[in-house]
């Protein structure tokens, strides 16, 4: 199936990607063996196949989500450059309009 530059370009805009000529071309033909390839998956007979969302099947690898202490604060901040109180300290970002 063979994109023409026009629908190339359409994608490009739905994609919000402005696109030289040299690009339209060359994307053209990539997007059409895509598209080809696509063609040629539908022709394979899946009705005896479950539908899937992974090719391969998830087993959750994480450890058990078991409570323990947390850091203590005052080594938490330690390394940090500036702290109060247990916290951060960190420049402004929001200008408020008040002076500090």
């Amino acid at each position: 199936m063979a994109l023409s530059k026009d629908e190339v370009l359409k994608v490009g805009a739905l994609s919000r990607i402005r696109l030289t000529d040299d690009e339209v071309e060359r994307f053209a033909g990539q997007l059409s063996s895509i598209l080809d390839y696509v063609d040629k998956l539908n022709e394979l007979d899946t009705s005896g196949v479950e539908p899937l969302a992974h090719a391969l099947p998830l087993h959750n690898v994480l450890r058990e989500d078991e409570p323990r202490p947390g850091l203590d604060p005052q080594k938490a901040v330690g390394g940090a450059p500036e702290s109060a109180g247990g916290f951060f300290r960190v420049p402004r970002v929001i200008d408020d309009g008040s002076s500090a």
